[in-house]
């Protein structure tokens, strides 16, 4: 998206670039990615204008996403407020138009992208040349002690080869034992067991981003931001181990890419709003404990390495400017892949020549380079205007032909990369709503898969070419569950139960059990969203499904079981657990989406939504299984029996301030309650005489109130700081649970037996 030839526009103290999808406040870049950023985009394409939700939704999500269109777009607007220090209550960027749209309220100027000269910001009086990887000076890499190096493990000493070669051969011999006893049993009737991924936080920190493996996938580098001066920057750490090497110590590091054989790391540094690229000894942020001070300080001297013995060059583009950060090393060592402004490039570490290999025609970029495991190809990303779809192309190392292989409905929102055979290719997109890892085989690029074990948001995958292992970036938002007493003496105040439940999306929604004992609500600290069960003060927590996309719990009368909904990609499946063990039991295997379950007040029966007769309507079904059977005629969703069991409560439809209407648990009349007008489809709870709801009053604040059924009036209750998505309460109605939102951060993750 351009305006008058330019893709980059100003507002107040803010700049951003449509092309490099970056966002900067007094030249400080600012994070702000996927749909935030779209919208953003959007509304820049449109000063002063009105741009309709219904518009966003067309942008921003395909017509087949299946995905709660409106707490989603209203999410995205409070992120981009967020990143702007903008709110809706005084807009100074971002008008909310009630039951419209948004407008974009402050001036835009669109300015002409900033000349680069890389060479004048180079220290050195003549361009840099960096020898092939095998031929770079030895005193390049100081020697280190302590624990081995990464150099180190690739070259053992003597006896050590001696013990890994008798040790190779014990494998083996234990392997062929295994084999020979596997294939007399084939055919037997034994059983057999698939290899199952497990996904895991890659260190127990988190505001890691960036991910990538080391030839033999033995190690990860990453970015690492701190709050500590010095303290962020490239890292490596070896799997399985929370210990760190620090490489650099500059906050606008990013994208590390390994050489062949292990020895060095390439990446981006961003300054000033311009990228270069840089190399540093893949060891070099161990502390160099047997080397001398004197040793150290000559180093320093003569290789340019900081005080603490980093080692450190930035390398010549030929005057061509990195337009973006990502990068990849060729598999023989002799180039570094970026790109410009007019394609992908190659940068020769013999000579630093550079040579462009795409043309992307006017008005496209293409972006996010990765060389195939051979080395022959190279897979980039090729954008063009927002509302055109998003490509991978895949072209050969040295010519001009290259060829599209998946057209993305989705955005495409980091560099795409090869699996480790070669056959297919890993990439993230928002086709869903939310950024996840999806896997397309090159043979049928039209079947993508997504990778579940990833969860969602999930972007910046990294395949090691050794080890089945898959590395990825998510994005934790820290919301947090928090409880309120509504009786009893004192102030009414709320106090945190569940801190950093992870990206749950649209929170957490905490249920307390029927007894008052226990709280069930959804986190993906576990790496995907799963259901989770705690003590009622949140304590001991514990997870109770492994399922995936897990959301939407509700307890059971006896407080023994949960009844939630799981994504699938045949559908969302209605899903009940046992506290105690079990199996979980799917209620609905059918096609169709079913989603948002609870029990009625005996136990015998499932309620739920689905859209099966063609509109969301709300059914039932035997919990123990059956079929399923509809109970509204009219639109219907979330349902809620009352404590008494004569009465279905239900949101009217899935949008925000639905209605809430009632129809009689034996059959009858479709009647609104017009006094009960919640936020959201979840942020209220039918509790003993009545319901309680949390939506906006006058002055948009976020009231708590009680509609009481036998005197049919609506009383405040108390006042929260935003209205939360989801609320729970307990049946007596003196205890709420409701989340709200905290900090984002970064974190790397780790999919082991990823094939």
């Amino acid at each position: 998206m351009m305006r008058n030839g330019s893709s980059r526009a100003r507002f107040g103290p803010f700049e951003v670039d449509l092309h490099t999808l970056e966002l900067w406040k007094f030249g400080t870049r600012l994070k702000l990615v996927g749909q935030p950023f779209e919208i953003l985009a959007v509304l820049l394409s449109k000063p002063g204008e009105l741009v309709t939700r219904e518009e966003l939704r067309m942008r921003l999500w395909p017509a087949d996403t299946f995905v709660d269109f409106n707490h989603g777009l209203n999410a995205a607007v409070n992120k981009l407020r967020e990143a702007l220090n903008d709110s809706a209550e005084a807009p100074r960027y971002v008008e909310t138009l009630p039951r419209r749209g948004y407008r974009f309220m402050a001036a835009v100027e669109w300015v002409a992208a900033k000349p680069v000269v890389l060479e004048a910001r180079l220290p050195q009086a003549e361009p840099l040349v960096v020898k092939p990887p095998d031929s770079l000076p030895a005193e390049f890499m100081p020697e280190g002690a302590g624990r081995p190096s990464y150099a180190e493990i690739r070259n053992p000493s003597p006896l050590m080869r001696y013990l890994l070669g008798a040790g190779v051969l014990f494998t083996l011999f234990l392997a062929a034992a295994l084999f020979l006893k596997t294939a007399s049993t084939y055919g037997a009737g034994s059983p057999t067991r698939s290899v199952v991924e497990y996904t895991r936080p890659l260190l127990a920190i988190s505001d890691t981003a960036t991910p990538a493996f080391s030839p033999d996938g033995n190690f990860v580098a990453f970015f690492r931001e701190h709050s500590q001066p010095g303290q962020s920057g490239i890292y490596v750490t070896p799997v399985g181990s929370n210990q760190l090497m620090q490489l650099t110590s500059n906050e606008h590091d990013r994208y590390p890419v390994w050489s062949p054989d292990g020895r060095w790391i390439a990446f981006s540094r961003l300054a000033n709003q311009i990228y270069s690229i840089h190399l540093v000894a893949s060891d070099a942020g161990r502390e160099q404990k047997r080397n001398s001070e004197e040793k150290v300080a000559a180093t320093s001297a003569a290789f340019g390495l900081t005080s603490r013995g980093r080692a450190e060059r930035e390398l010549t583009t030929g005057g061509v400017a990195p337009r973006h950060g990502e990068l990849d090393w060729s598999p023989d060592g002799k180039f570094i892949a970026f790109a410009g402004a007019s394609g992908i490039y190659l940068l020769s570490l013999k000579d630093s020549a550079v040579r462009r290999v795409t043309d992307p025609p006017a008005m496209v970029e293409d972006w996010g380079p990765s060389f195939s495991p051979d080395g022959q190809k190279i897979m980039f990303v090729r954008n063009r205007q927002i509302g055109a779809p998003d490509e991978i192309w895949v072209e050969r190392a040295g010519g001009r032909d290259g060829i599209r292989v998946v057209s993305e409905p989705g955005r495409i929102s980091s560099a795409p990369q090869w699996s480790f055979d070669g056959r297919s290719v890993i990439f993230s997109s928002n086709r869903t709503g939310h950024p996840a890892l999806w896997r397309v085989s090159l043979d049928a690029p039209d079947s993508a898969v997504e990778i579940r074990a990833a969860g969602a948001p999930a972007w910046d995958p990294a395949v090691s070419r050794r080890g089945y292992r898959l590395a990825y970036e998510r994005l934790l938002h820290s919301v947090s569950i928090w409880q309120m007493h509504l009786f009893g003496s004192g102030e009414k105040r709320p106090y945190l139960t569940v801190s950093s439940t992870s990206d749950t999306d649209q929170g957490p929604g905490p249920q307390f059990s029927p007894d008052g004992k226990r709280l069930a609500y959804m986190s993906d600290r576990s790496g995907t969203l799963e259901i989770w069960v705690s003590n009622r003060d949140g304590s001991n927590g514990f997870q109770l499904s492994a399922v995936g996309g897990a959301g939407t719990p509700r307890w059971s009368p006896d407080s023994q079981a949960v009844v939630f909904d799981v994504t699938t990609p045949s559908g969302s499946k209605i899903v009940t657990m046992n506290l105690h063990g079990g199996a979980p039991q799917t209620l609905t295997a059918d096609g169709f989406h079913s989603v948002c379950p609870s029990w009625s007040h005996d136990g015998k029966w499932i309620y739920f939504a689905s859209p099966r007769s063609s509109e969301w309507q709300v059914w039932r079904i035997p919990a123990a299984g059956g079929s399923p059977v509809q109970v509204t005629q009219h639109g219907g969703h979330a349902p809620l029996e009352s404590l008494d069991g004569k009465f279905i409560y239900y949101a009217k439809t899935p949008m925000a301030e639905p209605e809430i209407w009632r129809v009689p648990a034996d059959g009858g009349a479709e009647t609104p309650l017009p006094l009960v007008r919640p936020g959201t489809w979840a942020s209220w709870q039918v509790v003993k005489g009545g319901i309680l709801f949390v939506g906006p009053s006058l002055g948009h604040q976020a009231v708590l109130n009680f509609y009481d059924f036998g005197r049919q009036r609506t009383t405040a209750v108390a006042v929260l700081e935003r209205i939360p998505f989801w609320l729970g309460a307990t049946a007596d109605g003196r205890t709420v649970a409701f989340d709200q939102p905290g900090q984002e951060q970064t974190q790397a993750m780790l999919v082991d037996n990823f094939r």
